[in-house]
């Protein structure tokens, strides 16, 4: 990738997450503490399903279904994009987040197994301009404990989190980069990606 096309990429993704940050005060006025009770009742589910016991590729299913009820996938689609989500119409838009929510779900999904024999626990929120960062601690079996943390808003009508960070790796900016690579990789095609996201699944 040139460096050319990483500058418009990092410019354009800064841009986007400013104006979806201050869009974000359009909504209801959600708390720390909201976006707290949100995140332990997903930390909640992801226990459950790590010390469940079920078969890999059932664990993946039920990350898949709390990857669905607890981020907001539309927006984290939207910037994995970045600036060729604007090329997209409406319905191109709609099969990539449909596509991508299964991909990335599974991809995260298939990280917090790794996590068996272990927990995850809230410790803190806090405000960052317009929306919140929960820090949770993950205790692994023979690991020394580490922080995930979550970045919450209700900006999309209901308070969901957007962004992830494990062990200090960005969610987003690793979709981006990965992303973003695929893209350059076929030449823009965005169906072509699809097809790359569905076949690695």
């Amino acid at each position: 990738m040139t460096k050319g096309l990483i500058d418009r990429r990092c410019f354009v993704f800064s841009s986007t997450l400013l104006a979806a940050s201050a869009s974000s005060t359009l909504g209801w006025a959600a708390t720390a503490k909201d976006a707290e009770v949100l995140v332990e009742k997903l930390v909640a589910e992801i226990n459950a399903v790590i010390s469940s016991g079920n078969s890999e590729s059932v664990m993946v299913r039920q990350f898949e279904e709390i990857f669905k009820s607890y981020a907001d996938v539309p927006t984290i689609a939207r910037y994995a994009l970045g600036n060729d989500a604007r090329g997209l119409s409406q319905s191109q838009m709609e099969k990539f987040i449909k596509v991508y929510s299964v991909y990335v779900s599974h991809k995260y999904g298939r990280r917090f197994r790794e996590f068996i024999g272990g927990k995850i626990v809230v410790q803190k929120s806090r405000p960052i301009k317009s929306f919140f960062e929960v820090e949770t601690l993950a205790h692994l079996k023979g690991w020394e404990p580490f922080t995930v943390s979550f970045l919450v808003s209700n900006r999309s009508g209901k308070l969901l989190f957007f962004n992830m960070f494990i062990e200090g790796i960005n969610m987003l900016l690793s979709e981006r980069t990965e992303i973003g690579a695929m893209l350059d990789k076929r030449r823009g095609d965005v169906e072509k990606v699809m097809k790359d996201l569905q076949n690695s699944i």
